[in-house]
């Protein structure tokens, strides 16, 4: 048996979408890499941003191809358009989140300046209680809303998002269909 020559690649992918890259790249000419364990993990120490995946949940998952592959040039090219899908779907994902981390970020700042002058209103001297009253009931209403401002926000824009992503899933589901025929 003569040389086969192999062409490698590494992507890294959030937990939730290495199922969907595990069944979908086959379809480009891309084996799972023996030489790599299937999906492994990526920890770091380092958090990520609000809104985005910590970087914990993120796979990296290996593959290669034989560099000798029938219709290189249009499975790479539809591999580029899945690789652009995935990365919309990924950007999909975080925006759920991201307005309405800034909405109730912005709503508890406000309630912590509230809460800042009842706490100066009741150092002063004399203390003024009646406005210390006054500023810390929208102070607590500022701490308490919120959390359900982020869970209503993030209701609404997933709602809103949710085609959006199966319009996705429907346009990976075509490229792997046209890949898929291309090698067989």
């Amino acid at each position: 048996m003569g040389h086969i020559g192999y062409e490698y690649r590494e992507i890294t992918v959030s937990r939730g979408l290495s199922p969907l890259c595990l069944d979908s790249y086959p379809c480009f000419g891309w084996e799972p890499d023996p030489n790599h364990e299937a999906g492994q993990v990526r920890h770091s120490k380092w958090s990520s941003r609000p809104g985005q995946p910590q970087k914990r949940d993120m796979v990296t998952l290996y593959f290669r191809r034989k560099r000798s592959i029938c219709n290189k040039a249009e499975l790479t090219r539809l591999q580029r358009n899945f690789d652009s899908c995935i990365a919309e779907l990924q950007a999909l994902e975080r925006s759920k989140t991201t307005s309405a981390m800034i909405a109730a970020l912005t709503v508890a700042l406000i309630g912590c300046a509230f809460m800042a002058g009842a706490t100066f209103a009741v150092t002063a001297e004399p203390p003024i209680i009646w406005l210390t009253i006054l500023l810390a009931i929208p102070g607590f209403i500022g701490w308490i809303v919120p959390y359900f401002l982020y869970r209503k926000l993030v209701q609404k824009k997933t709602s809103e998002i949710e085609p959006l992503m199966e319009s996705k899933y429907d346009e990976i589901e075509g490229l792997c269909e046209k890949g898929s025929r291309l090698i067989h």
